[in-house]
């Protein structure tokens, strides 16, 4: 399972909202820290915006922090948010043409698995994910399972 880029994004955004304290970051800023694309932030802001999770603050002074305390931003909920559903396999979906999906026993182990998944980030809040300004600023190389991460740009 993989979590699409929205998700990926949406929990990168707080995360750097948190960060900044009670500060308004913009999505410029946060498009040139993490070296992404300003439309996709736009996207991802306004999701979080109408979800509770950020407030927006418009007008030439304007920018986002975050609706509510790290303690109190679920990551579950920010996945169910920005996911656009959880079909693991063809018969989750509407349209469904598997020839054995009334006898097949996978779904019963896939939906198992789905809520052991999101069980596991609804343990979990923004609090848990805090980074300090300072992790923000250095560009660096990141390593995860032999590949590299985006370089980080500086937190201003």
């Amino acid at each position: 399972m993989r979590l699409t880029t929205l998700s990926d994004y949406a929990l990168r955004v707080l995360m750097y909202a948190a960060a900044a304290g009670d500060r308004l970051i913009t999505i410029e800023e946060t498009s040139r820290t993490y070296d992404i694309s300003r439309a996709h932030l736009m996207k991802v802001v306004n999701i979080l915006i109408r979800s509770g999770h950020l407030k927006g603050v418009r007008g030439r002074s304007g920018g986002f922090t975050l609706a509510r305390s790290p303690e109190r931003i679920n990551i579950g909920d920010v996945i169910r948010v920005t996911e656009p559903d959880f079909a693991l396999v063809e018969c989750f979906a509407t349209g469904n043409q598997c020839i054995v999906t009334g006898c097949c026993k996978l779904p019963s182990i896939l939906n198992e698995a789905l809520n052991s998944f999101v069980a596991t980030l609804d343990r979990y809040t923004l609090a848990d994910l805090l980074l300090r300004k300072s992790d923000f600023q250095a560009p660096r190389k990141i390593a995860s399972r032999g590949t590299r991460g985006p370089a980080l740009r500086a937190f201003r």
